[in-house]
């Protein structure tokens, strides 16, 4: 019995090392290094490797990457934001009027990041105090939010003149590196060790799992989703902020279409769209790589039609995937 159990727990000699490799786990990253090399190679006479197309790809992506950190939490928790992409806007618009009413820079940020906390609060009530699904309070939400931002500037955009605040929040670089690049990665890294290290994250990945069994175990899992949703608006509110920083201007425009590249960029990352798994660092790369496709596709010469068809596909693709994943 002894010698058995000893021969058990020996490794099997001449067993393949890569059998044991959680191919699923780190699928988003091998993907991304398998679309940048396919690019690199196929576009290397357009310039895709060149530092300018590659930083571009970093502005181009920073919004959707900060968006989605927020949102990894969202549905991690089992709900969804699809509200995101309107209060960028109309946060991206607040801003600006606020700053051209001469509150200056800090009532800008004010202005900006409230109403992003605002909206997320209302959806949040909506959810945990009315039980109304995410899936509807956020769709009804993103034509509110839409539709007065058209309403309160006549779909006019508003110019920010503010220099400092354009460089801060957009269009500034220090050195070589995008202030965008720096939003990035500061908002992903308190992300990773909110969602990791902290009592916070571990319930959020709890009322996703089993929401049930989490109120029993003595999570307010009603608490936890009215805060996931609080912070979606505050990041979709900085998100918009950086759109008008950029551009120079607020828009009514901004950021439409970007709640389902912030979807797919989660899923892509490997966050389960039914709850329960969530990477931030994931959904960073996933943003990435959806980033880094677009820019592709504009080079082989691809219009917007065709691109949202690609990305469509892909955001199948991961659905379809991380099902699997579960059922296995």
């Amino acid at each position: 019995m002894q010698s058995k159990v000893s021969r058990a727990s020996e490794p099997v000699q001449g067993k393949n090392p890569l059998q044991n490799f959680d191919w699923k786990r780190y699928i988003v990253y091998i993907a991304f290094v398998g679309v940048f090399i396919y690019f690199s190679i196929s576009l290397y006479d357009e310039g895709f490797l060149s530092a300018n197309n590659l930083l571009n790809i970093v502005r181009q992506t920073a919004v959707i990457a900060i968006m989605g950190v927020a949102m990894t939490f969202v549905i991690a928790a089992a709900e969804i934001d699809l509200s995101v992409g309107s209060i960028a806007a109309l946060s991206s618009l607040t801003t600006a009027l606020a700053m051209k009413a001469g509150f200056g820079m800090a009532g800008g940020i004010v202005a900006g990041l409230g109403t992003g906390a605002v909206i997320g609060l209302i959806n949040g009530l909506l959810v945990t105090r009315v039980a109304i699904p995410s899936f509807l309070v956020t769709l009804g939400m993103m034509g509110i939010a839409k539709g007065f931002a058209m309403w309160i500037t006549n779909t006019a955009p508003v110019p920010i003149l503010n220099k400092t605040y354009n460089f801060v929040f957009g269009s500034g670089d220090i050195g070589p590196i995008p202030v965008l690049l720096v939003w990035t990665l500061l908002v992903a890294a308190i992300g990773h060790i909110l969602l990791r290290k902290t009592a916070f994250g571990r319930q959020t990945l709890a009322t996703g799992g089993n929401e049930s069994a989490a109120r029993f175990s003595g999570v307010n899992t009603a608490r936890i989703k009215l805060l996931v949703l609080v912070g979606s608006g505050i990041l979709a509110g900085l998100a918009g902020m950086l759109y008008a920083g950029r551009l120079q201007a607020g828009r009514f425009t901004l950021g439409e279409g970007d709640e389902l590249s912030v979807i797919a960029a989660v899923i892509l990352g490997g966050t389960s769209l039914f709850g329960g798994m969530g990477t931030v660092i994931g959904t960073v790369f996933g943003a990435l790589m959806i980033g880094m496709i677009n820019n592709g596709l504009i080079i082989m010469g691809l219009d917007v039609s065709q691109q949202m068809v690609v990305k469509g596909l892909i955001i199948i693709l991961a659905v379809a995937f991380g099902r699997r994943t579960i059922k296995r």
